[in-house]
């Protein structure tokens, strides 16, 4: 894999809750010099993010529920379209993690369908990923989550938030949501900080990369 295809894979992340305007505008000055696939920026940062981007060929990406899963859809929903409507493209939404916990198939399923008509009642070129928080789950629970996202019609499932004390992506996580949820994009996310880490996620079956690391992941450091 070249680094220009590796890089068209990477969604370049800054979710922290310190996170300054000087660091917004870092973060897309390098997704740009990079030509990564997104930058993956809090609410409060697409309309700077989405502003610095214009023109060029590296979308933003950003987040609802985050990084709990335990709002109400409504809120969720209005999350999307705010994002949305400041200039994101893409957006992360975590899962009502207690509800996949507790086998509640249906209000998960209608959680994720919420958002997922948001997003795409915004136009074909918007996009919903659904993170299920992969390492507080186990194997039956994952394939319910990606049972879920199918159904409410996401575009892809990712494994983490990056935040949970449980942990980040797994190779195993990542096989197991590319064989429970057919058809979808897999986004491996968390502790993803190395070029073997990263091409592993890939060959397990990630279609997209999730990480504050990704010029030191091109660069090989």
């Amino acid at each position: 894999m070249t680094d220009e295809q590796l890089a068209r894979l990477i969604d370049h992340t800054l979710l922290r809750p310190e996170t300054t305007t000087d660091q917004i505008d870092r973060l897309c000055a390098e997704a740009q010099a990079y030509n990564f696939c997104a930058v993956c920026v809090n609410p409060l940062h697409v309309a700077r993010a989405a502003g610095r981007l214009a023109g060029g060929t590296t979308v933003v990406a950003s987040v609802a529920g985050f990084p709990l899963g335990a709002a109400r859809s409504a809120v969720k929903r209005e999350e999307a379209r705010r994002a949305i409507e400041e200039g994101a493209r893409e957006i992360d939404m975590v899962v009502d993690l207690g509800g996949l916990i507790e086998g509640q198939v249906q209000r998960v399923t209608d959680d994720i369908r919420a958002v997922c008509e948001t997003v795409h009642a915004a136009g074909p070129e918007h996009g919903l990923k659904v993170i299920l928080e992969t390492a507080a789950l186990n194997a039956v629970q994952i394939g319910q989550g990606c049972h879920c996202c199918v159904a409410a019609g996401a575009d892809f499932v990712k494994t983490s938030t990056g935040f949970h004390p449980a942990g980040g992506a797994t190779l195993e996580a990542v096989r197991l949501l590319r064989q429970q949820a057919p058809g979808l994009g897999v986004k491996a996310a968390g502790g993803i900080r190395d070029r073997a880490a990263a091409v592993a996620m890939i060959e397990a079956g990630a279609t997209r990369l999730g990480t504050s690391s990704g010029p030191a992941i091109l660069r090989g450091d």
